[in-house]
């Protein structure tokens, strides 16, 4: 029977029993790790590049839109108090004095030996300024539009020449108050009130004897 020998046994084992060093091992399995590691933290620093990018993105296009609506609110507000301009404007318009209306009632509202010799209308508006709409937790508290009162006086200046003097002034008043036009538009109470007594007896140029007087039209207040 034919003996085997290997000459080469003991260098075999003692490279099995190199390649299964312990420490040799632990090294490559460190190495190996370290090499996960590495491909691992790679891969996450390039999705937090990723992600950083998107969200500067998306940050972007916030601040656009953020940007776009602020621009929306001031031309909202900016129309808002162009219309409220308008309608009070459009409003103060259908409702102006009309001065033509005055004067066709003056001409009907006569009395035998008076003439008149003057007349001055007063008209003042006083501003009132509104206020802007705020915004209180939430909720929009609207603001108020400004206003303008108006405030009309008529003066009328005459002369009553009628045989004693000042006997027709009262009667005068009487047509102005009865007429339809003034009592539509002049207060409801002391609409017409003379602003001191006559004057003494005088002469025009042809000798007529007459006195000289003055009324005062009230209108009620109004807010435009």
């Amino acid at each position: 029977m034919p003996i085997n020998l290997n000459l080469l046994a003991e260098a075999q084992a003692a490279e099995e029993l190199r390649r299964r060093d312990p420490v040799k091992r632990a090294v490559f399995i460190g190495v190996s790790l370290v090499a996960v590691f590495v491909v691992w933290y790679a891969a996450v620093m390039a999705l937090a590049l990723t992600a950083k990018e998107t969200d500067s993105s998306a940050e972007t296009a916030i601040d656009a839109k953020t940007n776009a609506y602020n621009q929306v609110l001031v031309e909202q507000k900016n129309l808002d108090s162009a219309k409220a301009k308008l309608t009070a404007l459009k409003k103060l318009q259908a409702n102006r004095f009309l001065q033509g209306n005055l004067l066709n009632a003056l001409q009907v509202a006569t009395v035998n030996g008076v003439q008149l010799t003057g007349m001055s209308l007063d008209q003042n508006y006083f501003l009132q300024p509104g206020t802007d709409s705020q915004n209180n937790n939430g909720t929009t508290i609207p603001g108020r539009p400004a206003t303008v009162t108006e405030r009309i006086t008529l003066r009328l200046d005459g002369r009553d020449y009628s045989t004693t003097s000042g006997d027709q002034i009262n009667n005068f008043v009487g047509v102005i108050v009865k007429q339809p036009y003034f009592q539509q538009v002049l207060t409801k109470t002391n609409a017409v009130q003379l602003t001191g007594p006559p004057s003494a007896p005088q002469q025009d140029s042809n000798g007529k004897t007459f006195v000289t007087f003055s009324l005062q039209c009230q209108f009620p207040e109004k807010l435009r």
